[in-house]
């Protein structure tokens, strides 16, 4: 078997991304053979060595797993948050899994979880591009020229948001695709058109769709979406 850095090794087993993987080896909580393994460039056999983490051996035998939740309102994204409901509290299984990115307190939707450390980093790096759609809800009636100038991007937290999809389904009613995601960035729009969001939903993410999955309720990717999220980039 080829060798590979310990840090993606660590990555395609689902323990951790391989930037995680850099600060755990770095922080001497990786070790290979029995030895504590610090340098970053170290390079190991899957095959042959033992690689340990905090303890648990670590091999090419953990099951990958790549989850769809809807997520009710109330419950907040982070993995450790004391004091709050958390979405992992929702899904039944003993593996670690981590959402990708987030979903705000407030919000509702799709949110994918994977222990995939490499589908997690591709997911979340911009240069990738995913796109995510958005159901929304404003409390006052949203005016054409509103919705173009967020089709055109604004400027928000000192920066101008990338040209987006929108199409209005009500007076109050729009969804918006985006191939970005700044914090909070759809309330902040729409509060700067002087408005206030009432409802926001994610029904879509990276071509996995929310369908009519219930709000709490979670299911396992099908092999068509798990092949749509692991091709190969070009």
């Amino acid at each position: 078997m080829p060798l590979v850095r310990l840090q993606k090794f660590l990555s395609s087993v689902g323990y951790c991304s391989r930037r995680h993987g850099e600060v755990y080896i770095q922080e001497g909580k990786i070790k290979v053979n029995g030895a504590v393994v610090t340098e970053l460039g170290t390079k190991v056999d899957p095959g042959k060595d033992r690689i340990e983490a905090d303890g648990r051996l670590l091999s090419g035998s953990l099951p990958l797993l790549y989850i769809a939740l809807n997520k009710p309102k109330g419950y907040v994204t982070s993995c450790e948050q004391k004091k709050e409901k958390l979405v992992g509290d929702l899904i039944d299984i003993p593996e670690r899994i981590y959402p990708i990115g987030r979903l705000d307190k407030d919000s509702t939707g799709l949110l994918l979880l994977t222990n995939d450390g490499e589908i997690h980093h591709r997911l979340l790096h911009p240069s990738f591009d995913h796109e995510k759609e958005y159901d929304v809800i404003v409390a006052k009636s949203i005016s054409d020229s509103a919705l173009k100038t967020m089709a055109d991007g604004m400027v928000i937290m000192g920066g101008k948001t990338r040209p987006a999809i929108v199409r209005r389904l009500s007076k109050k009613r729009f969804r918006i695709k985006l191939k970005e995601g700044k914090n909070r960035q759809i309330r902040r729009m729409v509060r700067k058109l002087e408005n206030h969001v009432i409802q926001l939903k994610r029904i879509n993410f990276a071509n996995i769709r929310l369908g009519n999955l219930p709000e709490g309720a979670w299911r396992h990717l099908s092999e068509k979406e798990k092949r749509q999220l692991l091709v190969p980039l070009v």
